[in-house]
């Protein structure tokens, strides 16, 4: 029997991306950047509140390259270097993550993508509703009266009609759809100068991509001439695009998740600063507040004349340890 609630499959890389690029650049008492983590963190928060799921995964892209990068080798090429002030979030979010018992799944050579592309093909089998959080467009060939969409960030769910609204086709066309306009952040070439109403115009007519090809010679303009230049790339693309959904995961990974481990969060809110999360701790004997530090006398002195920094500079050469402050417009 199925579970009468849904499997949620988070997409944690580009949630975290997205919350990066959607937060102020926020810090923590010890300055370093927390504005990805805050963000995510409570997106992920809001879900565990409103939907109590008894099968949850958050699931990360792997680094390096992937089997789609043997396929073209310029795929995701166009694509920067992850900030400095993000990839140092990577770590925190997954130690968050952990303290609240949330299985995570990264594997070696495959994207997030088709991670959760398999598992939720499988939950469909078994009859179950599946909920995929990701902002991600690629994934609307995932969408069927069983999976839908969920986007926090605009409180939005994805069904077949939803799809259709949105990008004029089908989930079962999407993908052709995807190879015609190409993705220009995975750097997936399309069609030349075909954009979405174009390739939506097209799926309409002739159904799917292969049609398309055979009757390519129909297409009159300079838009047919595009196409019949592309007819060779076309395949590749839509290879590109397609989530694989046939994965073999080997062990097929636990999705239930744990209890929280409340001292671990207790003690990586107060490291980040988080100080509203706190409040989650009021009266909960299960967690121990750390020692407040040993009051430490201390005596200040301005120095505004060069005889005083002079002085100050003969005390510091004779001093065992120093510590110097500077105060800037930026990180």
């Amino acid at each position: 029997m199925a579970d009468t609630k849904p499997l949620i499959l988070i997409d944690g890389s580009s949630w975290l991306y997205r919350a990066f690029h959607a937060l102020p650049p926020l810090t923590s008492p010890q300055g370093e950047p927390t504005g990805a983590v805050y963000g995510m963190g409570n997106m992920l928060r809001q879900l565990l509140r409103e939907y109590e799921p008894e099968q949850i995964a958050v699931v990360f892209d792997p680094r390096g390259k992937t089997f789609r990068h043997d396929i073209y080798p310029e795929y995701k090429a166009n694509r920067p270097p992850i900030p400095e002030e993000l990839s140092g979030q990577f770590p925190v979010m997954r130690e968050l993550i952990e303290a609240m018992g949330l299985p995570i799944l990264q594997i070696d050579g495959v994207e997030a993508d088709d991670v959760i592309g398999t598992l939720a093909s499988q939950a469909r089998e078994q009859g179950q509703q599946v909920l995929i959080v990701t902002g991600d467009k690629d994934m609307a060939q995932l969408v069927d009266e069983q999976v839908q969409l969920l986007d926090t960030m605009k409180d939005r769910v994805t069904d077949p009609e939803a799809v259709v609204d949105k990008f004029g086709v089908k989930s079962t066309q999407i993908i052709d759809y995807l190879a015609l306009v190409g993705d220009s952040s995975d750097n997936i070439p399309g069609v030349n100068k075909v954009g979405p109403k174009t390739a939506a115009k097209w799926l309409g007519e002739y159904e799917n991509l292969d049609n398309l090809i055979e009757n390519a010679e129909e297409i009159g303009g300079k838009v047919g001439e595009y196409l019949r230049s592309s007819l060779d790339q076309l395949p590749i693309s839509r290879d590109l695009a397609t989530i694989r959904c046939n994965l073999d995961l080997n062990d097929k990974p636990s999705l239930k998740p744990a209890e929280p481990d409340k001292q671990a969060l207790y003690d990586l809110y107060t490291r980040l600063g988080f100080s509203r999360w706190l409040a989650d701790f009021e009266d909960d004997d299960a967690v121990e507040a750390p020692e407040s530090p040993a009051a430490v006398e201390a005596s200040y002195h301005c120095v505004t004349e060069q005889a005083d920094f002079d002085a100050l500079l003969k005390k510091l050469e004779q001093a065992d340890l120093i510590c110097l402050d500077t105060e800037t417009d930026a990180l």
